[in-house]
């Protein structure tokens, strides 16, 4: 019943590398333990001065609207956010599961 299906040509072509006369070349140890590629680690920073325009703009602040208003990563705007609230500018007032809620502190 079944049996094997006839495998196409596009995917016969994949796994199989055939050189001259027909012969199929198999890949050398050398070949098989290829590098992998490293990831390029990127050093992005909200400037102090843009960032504070951008909180002062925002009624509730979040880490997801924060970074969608500036342009970067969840994580850089996370970060600098953090950064924000240990110097006392914005405080905590709601949220959960780590969706937290934040506040211009008034002066």
């Amino acid at each position: 019943m079944g049996g094997n299906k006839k495998k196409t040509l596009g995917s016969s072509d994949k796994t199989a590398q055939v050189g001259p006369g027909g012969a199929e070349i198999k890949p050398t140890a050398e070949e098989k333990k290829a590098k992998p590629q490293q990831k390029q680690k990127l050093a992005v920073v909200v400037e102090e001065l843009a960032g504070m325009r951008a909180l002062q703009g925002m009624k509730s602040i979040t880490t997801q609207a924060f970074a969608r208003n500036i342009g970067v990563k969840i994580s850089v705007a996370g970060a600098f956010i953090r950064s924000v609230e240990q110097k006392g500018v914005i405080k905590s007032v709601g949220g959960y599961s780590g969706h937290r809620v934040y506040q211009l502190v008034k002066h």
